[in-house]
């Protein structure tokens, strides 16, 4: 767990990979200053005269060099600001963490770090003598170069990034990868149902509580290690939370019963096993990124910018998303150890949670839109086309909900042609009468 913690910390930050980078700077000059001290000889017979320098033509390349990596980083930096507050105004704030995140914003911050640094030291350690021969001037123009083609890609991918299609194609991208990794083979076996009887004396047994220390929101649970640690100590946990949950300082997060009838466990616990922080992570919480995609569409249908097409194509990826879940979508509570003896607990989402979640604000704010509330419903029925009985039950519920909101409004009769012909298929497709 504390590799998670750790992991998840280092994900979030901005500094990490510059300061890799800023690191391999100084390992560079250090090469460097080994080619200049020891094998210059050996160089001068192979490499070509115009590859090498001296000291005089080294100190006024790297005072250029210095001052428009500076620039250089200075546009970069302002690039960022304007990318983040055309996030902030116009998308979410939520979506800050994944440019923020990003690799490539990283990675060319951090060959700015690593160019500036290289060119900043060999120039403090540039030779005595004015008629020393070195090779480290070539090399800072080929650095200087790299640097260069990694202001020109940065320059190309903030302009992608403040496109909201791109924007949305991204949050799908990685929100698929998170249902993949939530609902994919694990390491331990889950199940959906389990003995009553067994469950229903478990209950029963004297229950000792584990309080939260600090308020957040559940980021991570560990279901492996916790497993082991309820194996060892012969544990029956009930987790009270679920990820993306806010938690109070002070509040239960889970309790434990013992199997054995053994009062108190004699050693401190620790909540190592389930990691709470400031913010939410779209590392196992597939809600938060759905929340992303539906603030997007919020602030498109607000008055002050009024982009129903954005809305339309957030929802449409909302939909993909759902139908993903759909897919692989288990009622697992149950967690189990490597003997199938049952150790934890876990309430799952419903499905119906994701779909109310997903459309709930946009069927407040967009109702008065006849493309935003079509386009929910064209959702729905692509989400039941794609999956089995069930899924389809919970959708048909939810759109009967979808659908008492274009009731209440007082829709042009051609408008309701339109959303007519949608539910009318959606109730055919899910054998039910038409609701409009």
């Amino acid at each position: 767990m504390q590799n998670t913690r750790l992991w998840l910390s280092v994900r979030d930050s901005f500094w990490f990979v510059p300061l890799i980078y800023g690191i391999l700077s100084f390992i560079a000059v250090a090469l460097t200053k080994v080619l200049d001290m020891y094998f210059m000889d050996t160089m001068k017979q192979i490499v070509p005269s115009i590859f090498l320098g001296k000291k005089s033509m080294a100190l006024y390349l790297y005072s250029s060099l210095i001052t428009a990596m500076l620039t250089m980083t200075t546009i970069s930096f302002s690039s960022i600001m304007v990318v983040l507050t055309t996030y902030s105004s116009q998308f979410s704030p939520r979506a800050l963490e994944d440019f923020m995140t990003d690799r490539i914003t990283q990675h060319v911050l951090g060959v700015y770090v690593f160019g500036f640094l290289y060119a900043l030291v060999n120039l403090l350690l540039l030779p005595r003598s004015k008629d020393a021969v070195i090779v480290s001037p070539f090399l800072t123009v080929i650095v200087a170069s790299v640097t260069l083609a990694f202001f020109v890609l940065f320059i190309h991918h903030s302009a992608r990034w403040v496109q909201v299609n791109n924007l949305i194609g991204k949050i799908q991208t990685e929100t698929i990868h998170v249902i993949n990794r939530k609902f994919a083979e694990q390491t331990y076996d889950i199940y959906e149902d389990w003995d009553e009887e067994e469950l229903e004396q478990l209950k029963n047994k004297e229950r000792y509580y584990m309080q939260v220390k600090q308020s957040g929101y559940v980021q991570h649970i560990d279901f492996r290690p916790f497993i082991n640690w309820a194996k060892e100590h012969n544990l029956m946990i009930f987790v009270n939370v679920q990820v993306g949950d806010y938690v109070e300082s002070g509040s239960p997060i889970f309790y434990y019963v013992f199997k054995d009838g053994k009062e108190q466990l004699d050693e401190d616990i620790s909540l190592d096993y389930i990691i709470i922080g400031k913010e939410r992570t779209n590392v196992q919480d597939i809600e938060f990124s759905i929340q992303k995609l539906v603030e997007i569409a919020l602030r498109a249908i607000s008055p002050g910018i009024n982009d129903p097409h954005t809305a339309i194509n957030c929802i449409n990826r909302i939909g993909s998303i759902l139908a993903e879940i759909g897919h692989k979508y288990k009622e697992f509570r149950y967690y189990t150890d490597n003997d199938d003896q049952l150790r934890l607990k876990v309430e799952p989402k419903p499905y119906h949670q994701y779909l109310y979640k997903s459309f709930y604000q946009i069927r407040l704010y967009g109702k008065k839109d006849v493309s935003v509330m079509n386009s929910i419903l064209e959702s729905l029925y692509k989400i039941a086309l794609v999956n089995d009985e069930d899924i389809k039950e919970e959708v048909w519920k939810f759109s009967l909900y979808i659908l008492d909101a274009v009731k209440d409004e007082d829709y042009h009769e051609y408008d309701l042609q339109l959303i007519r012909k949608v539910a009318n298929d959606l109730a055919a497709l899910c054998e039910k009468d038409p609701a409009i």
